[in-house]
């Protein structure tokens, strides 16, 4: 897998968890959900994703040939 497609990967997760966390434990959970979708969203601005850059450090392979 790509670096791309874990960070999708991760952030479905996390939004699913959270969703389902908030249904049958605190509603609280919420802020996370919208810290995700938040964090998704400057990052398809400014290109800036810390997921992406943790994943890179770990030495997975970018969707790049180069």
């Amino acid at each position: 897998m790509t670096i791309d497609r874990i960070v999708f990967a991760v952030a479905g997760s996390f939004i699913l968890i959270s969703l389902v966390l908030a249904h049958y434990h605190s509603e609280l959970w919420l802020w996370f959900t919208a810290f995700v979708g938040a964090n998704l969203l400057q990052s398809a601005f400014t290109g800036f994703c810390p997921m992406a850059i943790i994943l890179k450090k770990l030495g997975v392979k970018s969707g790049c040939a180069f």
